[in-house]
């Protein structure tokens, strides 16, 4: 059997529990094949990858994001769509009401169209996007809100678009870009798909888009809105759904996942590897708060250091270990570093990645 994991900003390339859940995966199921489809940022990290794949690990097939920006587009075709396709494209952009994945993927099926570009640069897409603006955004520039649909569809569009490993099933790490692209994939194929959220990438989503400098007031919840669409759309297509925990459940119901697709699979500890740790005792020392979580905005950081800084009032001699790689965002690390000078942390230590 070979299995497809598609992951979208984690495994290969960045350290963390994703990514180790993914290596983990492969490594304990020798007897199966894995091929990995890779949705990175930056065609930068091309080869750079952060763990050995095991040896059941037959490939890696990448695609970055930014490889939209090099593409050029043809004339503005017109007529290329039927009505009922433009209506489908309208209810995918305002996002109000779950779609199915098989009206997309009719659209965006492999080898239909010569560019990425050719459906968002028609005429029929055009009266689209018009459409909504007139409807929902007509008090804002139109110019704004055109860039601001481009940047948010053509990601998606061009990966609607890209050829797919073939597989026996399709596993998702999360709901976004790569939980969509396997709603593809089970259509197309008429392979099983399921996903496998760590957390909830659609909430982790919004928090990030509300804290943002680059996506502008005006069209915050339209982003916001948009990724709550495409996990809804992950779900519907997805056969099994699993998560760490029944509250996150809950979240995936109301989010539109039927719930008899719904497994809980909680995080599992080996206890045989802690079982030579002594009982812990008063040690009379400084009392010490460890992180396991890696140097990144989506970790918030900088919110644990805020908090440290209150039981410092409270207990002067208290000590914080973050223990988590420092490699993914050096600007955010160095923020961190300038905080912690600016709070009078004396006892604060990054170690970066461990074993």
């Amino acid at each position: 059997m070979r299995i497809c994991l598609l992951t979208e900003g984690s495994y290969p390339y960045v350290v963390g529990g994703v990514s180790s859940w993914v290596q983990m995966l492969m490594e304990g199921l020798p007897e199966y094949e894995f091929v990995v489809y890779s949705i990175g940022a930056e065609g930068k990290d091309r080869g750079k990858f952060k763990y050995k794949l095991p040896k059941n690990c037959i490939g890696i097939e990448e695609v970055f994001l930014d490889e939209i920006l090099a593409l050029r587009s043809s004339d503005m075709l017109e007529g290329i769509l039927t009505g009922q396709e433009q209506q489908t494209l309208y209810e995918f952009v305002r996002g109000k009401h779950t779609m199915s994945i098989e009206h997309l993927a009719e659209i965006f099926r492999p080898g239909r169209w010569k560019s990425p570009l050719a459906v968002f640069m028609s005429s029929d897409f055009f009266d689209v996007i018009v459409r909504f603006y007139r409807e929902e955004y007509r008090n804002l520039p139109f110019t704004d809100f055109f860039w601001t649909m481009r940047s948010m569809l053509l990601p998606l569009f061009f990966l609607l678009q890209q050829k797919l490993p073939e597989a026996d099933v399709y596993h998702s790490v999360a709901t976004g870009y790569c939980g969509v692209v396997g709603g593809m994939a089970t259509t197309l194929s008429g392979k099983p798909f399921m996903i496998t959220e760590h957390g909830v990438y659609s909430r982790e989503r919004e928090a990030e888009i509300i804290k943002s400098d680059w996506v502008k007031t005006d069209f915050k919840g339209l982003w916001i809105q948009y990724f709550y669409h495409l996990a809804r759309i992950a779900y519907r297509s997805a056969q099994r759904v699993y998560t760490l925990f029944e509250h996150n459940g809950r979240i995936a119901v109301d989010l539109g996942c039927p719930a008899d697709r719904i497994h809980i699979v909680p995080n599992g500890v080996h206890m045989e590897r802690f079982a030579h740790i002594e009982e812990l005792r008063d040690h009379g020392g400084a009392f010490q708060v460890g992180a396991v979580v890696r140097v990144a905005p989506i970790k918030d950081i900088l919110t644990l250091l805020r908090a440290f800084a209150i039981v410092k009032r409270e207990m002067p001699t208290a000590k914080l270990c973050s223990m988590g790689g420092l490699e993914e965002d050096p600007d955010y690390v160095a923020v961190c570093y300038r905080t912690v000078k600016m709070l009078g942390l004396e006892d604060v230590e990054f170690t970066g990645s461990v074993p």
